[in-house]
């Protein structure tokens, strides 16, 4: 086991730049997830690190070793594919056991890992059989376990649930989590979707562009995004966004006009907004509250609802709010019998909402809840 340093990371394809100077300081037995859209550069950066590609700046550290120019074999690392990459004509046993025969290890040693990677993931009665008459989280797990024989410095995941259902995929993931625990070997793991890195990291690397916008425990990022990508991409359904004005910046609180809302004061601190400087305002799905079971004070505002999506258990409400054009989404508890045309009066606490600097969307700093200050 151990950690990961990247340091100045750059990747180019030809003159155009995919990895713009990424640095990240993994922890030994850490999982980290590695999040954002599609074209974000994270699998590119995970093949970086495997060494499947060559960077074009930069240290990549396994460890106290520099491995930035070393092949993939020697790095000490596995890798599980998203494609699972089997060998069809091969038996689960004999996938199992094909690299470690390769690296001339003695039988004994192979039969002991193969055996105790199979207990680990439960698929002891499938040894005999062939990818092709596996389900596809039964070759999922062979694919993991092929990565566990090797006993490797840190494992690589490159988006390994894509392929399979979604009830399968919440099994999987759990499976996952469980054999970090057991292990408690250092993960790199790839995803688009942040359910999975909300759930499954100790910390989240969120990519944008190439870029990486900020390097935090899920909760962080979720209560305190850096800035307005972050604060969008993380958490689901996705944060409301509202333009307003700044009417007074103070050392403590920023007053900023909303339509929808009016005159808001916040407890962020201000030292960097401007009377007159344009802001957006954030609030997530979750954080409104029907006024009537609302418990506490907070912001009253009022919705016009253009239609619901109820699930028993919660409902999801589509409208806007009252003089104010922007969409938005509710995240309501229970069976909210709301139509179109419904006006429902909510309330939020001001301290739920965010706040960003228009033209760069940078957050303001804001106070946990412990009272330590989270910078910008």
């Amino acid at each position: 086991m151990a950690g990961l340093t990247l340091t100045g990371v750059v990747k180019l394809y030809g003159t155009h730049p995919v990895i713009h100077g990424i640095d990240l300081d993994v922890k030994d037995g850490e999982f980290v997830v590695l999040v954002g859209p599609s074209g974000c550069g994270k699998s590119t950066l995970l093949r970086s690190i495997a060494g499947l590609e060559a960077t074009s700046a930069g240290t990549i550290r396994i460890g106290e070793d520099d491995v930035t120019r070393l092949p993939p074999g020697d790095r000490g690392i596995a890798m599980v594919f998203q494609s699972y990459a089997l060998y069809p004509h091969m038996t689960v046993r004999k996938n199992l056991s094909f690299g470690l025969e390769n690296l001339k290890m003695s039988r004994e040693e192979i039969d002991a890992r193969v055996a105790e990677a199979a207990r680990m993931l439960a698929i002891e009665p499938l040894l005999d059989r062939r990818p092709k008459q596996l389900s596809g989280g039964q070759r999922q797990r062979v694919a993991i376990g092929r990565a566990i024989v090797r006993q490797p410095k840190i494992f690589l995941f490159d988006e390994p649930l894509s392929n399979l259902d979604a009830a399968l995929r919440v099994q999987t993931r759990g499976e996952i989590s469980r054999l970090h625990k057991r292990l408690g070997s250092t993960m790199i793991y790839v995803t688009h979707d942040q359910i999975e890195a909300m759930t499954m990291a100790d910390r989240i690397a969120v990519l944008n562009g190439g870029r990486l916008e900020q390097f935090g425990a899920p909760l962080e990022l979720f209560d305190y995004p850096a800035n307005k990508f972050v604060a969008g991409f993380i958490g689901s359904p996705r944060m409301n966004f509202f333009e307003g004005t700044i009417l007074d910046a103070q050392s403590e609180r920023v007053t900023v006009d909303v339509p929808g809302f009016g005159a808001l004061s916040l407890p962020v601190e201000g030292a960097s907004g401007k009377v007159g400087e344009k802001a957006t305002l954030g609030a997530r799905p979750n954080h409104f509250q029907l006024r009537r079971t609302a418990s506490g004070e907070g912001h009253a505002v009022r919705f016009e609802t253009n239609y619901a999506e109820s699930v028993g258990t919660e409902t999801y409400v589509y409208g806007k709010l009252e003089g104010n054009e922007a969409d938005v989404v509710l995240h309501l508890p229970d069976h909210v019998p709301a139509q179109e045309g419904d006006i429902l009066e909510l309330v939020i606490e001001s301290a739920r909402l965010h706040l960003f600097h228009a033209e760069t969307g940078v957050s303001f700093p804001k106070r946990r809840a412990d009272g330590t200050r989270v910078a910008a």
